[in-house]
């Protein structure tokens, strides 16, 4: 907490009184993001009338992000700043709460869509240890993943960067539009595929951060960690379930998560004779990608690709 206020304090001297409250002279929206399809959802409704700013540096872990003075500075800065919300990003309410006055519009995203309980599943780390009488409910933060949900984002983002920039609300909603086109293409792609599969179970030799793309494509699942653990190597209950789960179902491949070890997928897929794919949960991209401009849409490609061998 003192970290937070030494932070607070310095971004509160640097912004002082003078952080704009109307776009900048050049009409260019300042926007600022804490997470990648955030980002992406932002310069695509956008386009050449904003500067769009991501938090997150390309290739971090977001769950042990903490914001640098000058971050502090870029929200207090921003006219749109949009966040994800929950447990990650409980330094964002705390700093909102001190300075947020000059952001113009702030959006929390977790406030429009459904939110999931966080799942522990049988086999998983710490499912046995959960408690099932506790009154306090834990959400799954990665509501992004399933593309119905992406669309509704973007069209809530939308609407706050039209009512920031009433002079551009015409060409916000042309690409607002655009977009939510391509991921409606991209939700009946997947639909398709999973109409055709002839299984219905991913196996997640990693942490498990899909639940919302699961329960859009009605995906049963197992995993060694939920998708917010910060676990990296699991019991030997655990591995031998995993193992033991994908010869009984005779599953094809296993599943990482980008960014993560592929340590504890090569011991199944070893054992079981299988084969290893790579989803991205899209929370953050690799350096890599992002220079390369990848996007939402041509990562859940790769998803569905990825999809296809596991799901065959």
């Amino acid at each position: 907490m003192k970290r937070f206020w030494a932070l607070l304090l310095c971004a509160l001297l640097l912004a002082g009184c003078a952080a704009p409250t109307e776009p900048p002279e050049d009409g260019r929206l300042q926007i600022v993001t804490t997470l990648f399809p955030y980002y992406d959802f932002a310069r695509a409704i956008a386009g050449g009338a904003a500067d769009v700013t991501l938090l997150l540096a390309p290739g971090r872990e977001a769950h042990s992000f903490e914001p640098t003075p000058l971050d502090a500075v870029r929200i207090a800065r921003a006219d749109v700043f949009v966040y994800n919300g929950g447990e990650s990003e409980a330094w964002v309410e705390e700093m909102l709460g001190a300075a947020g006055e000059n952001v113009r519009v702030t959006l929390r995203m977790m406030d429009f869509v459904d939110a999931l309980d966080e799942e522990f599943v049988e086999g998983m780390q710490g499912a046995d240890e959960e408690d099932e009488d506790s009154d306090e409910i834990e959400y799954d933060e990665h509501i992004w993943t399933s593309p119905r949900n992406a669309a509704i984002l973007c069209e809530t983002l939308c609407g706050a960067l039209c009512a920031a920039d009433g002079a551009n609300a015409e060409a916000y909603r042309a690409n607002c539009a655009a977009y939510v086109a391509e991921l409606d293409a991209l939700d009946a792609r997947l639909r398709d595929l999973r109409a055709d599969a002839k299984r219905d179970l991913l196996v997640f030799a990693d942490r498990m951060p899909l639940l919302y793309f699961c329960e859009a494509y009605d995906l049963r699942y197992r995993a060694a960690f939920h998708g917010c653990s910060t676990d990296t190597e699991p019991s030997l209950a655990t591995l031998k379930y995993l193992i033991d789960k994908v010869a009984e179902e005779g599953v094809p491949v296993v599943y990482t998560v980008d960014l993560d070890s592929r340590r504890i997928a090569e011991v199944v897929a070893e054992a079981d004779g299988v084969g290893i794919e790579t989803l991205y949960s899209l929370q953050t991209v690799s350096r890599a990608d992002f220079e390369a401009g990848e996007t939402y849409v041509t990562l859940m490609e790769r998803n569905l690709t990825a999809l296809e061998r596991g799901l065959a």
